[in-house]
């Protein structure tokens, strides 16, 4: 096993559109939410800052990283879960039927037109054999519960059992290797 690294995985800040299906949709966040995320990362030894290209995550990292004066790299692989054609949509919006074997099987019931977890936990675990030591990561709560299962080997149904509130921070300790291994540093609403 390799030596570790210490990351930082953050989720955005409040969206304009909260309460939604917010997969693809580039919705503008809040601009309590990007403080909010500026807040969560005093104290962060931070080397770099990566990001989700959609703007409710990449406006917050850009605002931290000016903050901390580090480098900001936007990688697609961080965005949330495509929800197809429920994108954008509220749950209210949406089939209660189908979303509920959505949530009981998001990978044998994906959204139509959307993307299956797997897909989502594959693209994941390949930015995380990317992730350089001292990294912190805003990106979305799907993105952030796949990160769990590829690292520290928790079940999708086990990822669910973390509160990831806007602009909390997941700190990790991440082993590469095959599996990789990861130890929870710290979970900071």
């Amino acid at each position: 096993m390799t030596a570790p690294i210490d990351l930082h995985l953050m989720r955005h800040g409040e969206p304009a559109l909260a309460g939604r299906l917010l997969g693809s949709t580039d919705c503008a966040v809040l601009p309590d939410g990007v403080r909010a995320c500026r807040s969560a990362a005093t104290g962060l030894a931070i080397r770099q800052v990566v990001a989700s290209d959609l703007r409710r995550s990449s406006d917050c990292a850009r605002a931290i990283a000016t903050d901390h004066q580090v480098p900001l790299r936007l990688d697609g692989r961080w965005r949330e879960l495509d929800f197809g054609h429920w994108d954008g949509r509220s749950p209210e919006e949406v089939d209660a039927a189908a979303l509920r074997e959505f949530w009981d099987d998001p990978d044998g019931a994906p959204p139509p037109g959307g993307e299956r977890w797997s897909t989502l936990l594959a693209r994941v675990a390949r930015a995380l054999e990317e992730v350089e030591d001292g990294s912190l990561i805003v990106t979305h709560a799907g993105a952030m519960r796949a990160a769990l299962v590829a690292t520290c080997g928790f079940d999708r149904r086990q990822s669910w059992a973390f509160d990831l509130p806007y602009a909390c921070v997941l700190s990790l300790r991440l082993w590469r290797g095959e599996p990789p291994a990861a130890q929870i540093l710290a979970l900071r609403p």
